[in-house]
């Protein structure tokens, strides 16, 4: 896909001076990337930060014991707060970026993070509301872990991922919730359960209903 004035301005509707975005079309780069594919992962150094276009990234923290937990996701209109993070101070990546379906997306130059930052007020202030926003996500990721019980959580995390994907159908398993929410797969198969006798999903082989 050709990337155009009108195809930027379109999902980043605060990018408006003229030379951010010939920059952006002259050094960033098209991508589409396909449903789980991992583009960011812990431990890797970052090369470029992903504005994203169309679809949605999962974001995941990993223990040390290799266990994963849900952060967030990114969607058209935003970027990573932890790839600028990561790719100003030269640091490694502390998180996995999944994609959740296909998605499409713009590869900037680490190296452009920081000059655009001199240069453009608009993607000064980008950056700024990425990390105020993403900081806000994790407050309420903290407040989730720390405050609800796991079946409120199993709950959100469905319907987050209902309403992302735009369908009560989620072909997911247990083992997937149980990974996301830092659960075993025993105890959100219980959970799981009981929703489907309170009448609230229903459960198939990988997938999983809700019913409103």
């Amino acid at each position: 896909m050709e990337l155009t004035e009108q195809l930027i301005k379109s999902k980043f509707f605060t990018f408006r001076e003229p030379g951010l975005l010939e920059e952006i079309i002259g050094k960033g780069t098209y991508d589409r990337i396909a449903t789980d594919f991992v583009m960011m992962d812990v431990g890797k150094y970052i090369k470029s930060v992903p504005l994203i276009l169309t679809g949605s990234i999962r974001i995941m923290r990993e223990d040390n014991e290799g266990r994963e937990l849900f952060l967030y996701y990114l969607m058209p209109g935003e970027t990573c707060a932890v790839s600028l993070t990561c790719c100003m101070a030269n640091q490694q990546s502390s998180i996995r970026a999944i994609a959740e379906e296909e998605t499409e997306l713009i590869r900037i130059p680490v190296e452009y993070v920081d000059i655009w930052a001199g240069k453009y007020s608009s993607w000064k202030n980008f950056v700024m509301n990425t990390y105020r926003s993403r900081y806000e996500e994790l407050l309420l990721t903290i407040d989730s872990i720390a405050f609800m019980k796991m079946d409120e959580r199993l709950w959100k995390y469905l319907t987050d991922k209902a309403d992302l994907s735009g369908t009560n159908e989620l072909v997911i398993t247990h083992q997937e919730i149980a990974d996301a929410l830092h659960s075993t797969r025993e105890v959100i198969s219980r959970l799981l359960k009981q929703l489907e006798r309170n009448g609230e999903i229903k459960l198939g082989r990988n997938k999983v209903w809700l019913i409103n």
